[in-house]
């Protein structure tokens, strides 16, 4: 009796879930962090006289004018040393040419391999943010300010004080997304991926759809 009551229980719960999947249902899936997708960038600083980079997917706008950038950081990370000591960092765009050494970035700590001359590092007005020529976008920051929320992490606000990028990768004095190729990452699966095709222009896309949804409006008022 008992294992007959299982079986209708596991028939019942497979008839729901898969009612569930044809009528497109929610599920809930943890709250984590989806937000899909998450830029790749190499964050640098001097630390100890050198310049070292660090593989981050946690970095985001914070406002555009004046123009802050955020970059958190887990706080055993070698590279949060020299970002406090200096004052100063930069976010570097990797292309996706660049997969590999982007990669071992993020594997191998500065703590225990020097990597001061896997990129040809330039700096900028700050003196001491280190850039990577490599990178099509380089962009220099001033710590504007240092927030820990508790966590393993503490996150660093930055001012851009400047921007870089050799003329082949812009269009009409703007980074131009093709161009530049960025890598992109999905978190969870840690996997790595490229970007798709052009989808529309900005502020202009949805104009049509207003257009088509009061026209709908006005029908229906009749």
């Amino acid at each position: 009796m008992k294992r007959a009551t299982k079986n209708l229980d596991f028939c019942l719960y497979n008839f729901v879930e898969d009612l569930r999947v044809e009528l497109g249902e929610k599920k809930t899936i943890g709250s984590r962090n989806f937000l899909y997708p998450m830029p790749t960038v190499l964050v640098g600083a001097d630390v100890n006289g050198k310049p070292n980079y660090l593989t981050v997917a946690f970095c985001g706008i914070v406002q555009a004018g004046p123009p802050m950038i955020a970059v958190t950081l887990g706080k055993m990370h070698y590279t949060n040393e020299g970002i406090r000591e200096n004052k100063c960092f930069s976010v570097n765009i990797p292309s996706r040419h660049m997969l590999e050494v982007t990669d071992y970035c993020g594997i191998v700590s500065g703590k225990k391999a020097d990597k001061s001359d896997i990129f040809r590092s330039f700096y900028g007005k700050l003196g001491k943010a280190p850039m990577i020529h490599e990178c099509p976008v380089n962009l220099e920051c001033r710590l504007v300010d240092t927030l820990d929320f508790g966590g393993g992490s503490e996150v660093f606000i930055g001012e851009i004080m400047e921007s870089y990028a050799e003329e082949k990768y812009l269009c009409n004095g703007i980074p131009d997304v093709e161009k530049i190729e960025p890598i992109v990452f999905s978190m969870y699966d840690n996997n790595y991926w490229g970007i798709g095709e052009h989808l529309g222009k900005a502020w202009h896309s949805g104009k049509k759809f207003s257009q088509n949804i009061n026209e709908d409006r006005s029908e229906n008022n009749m």
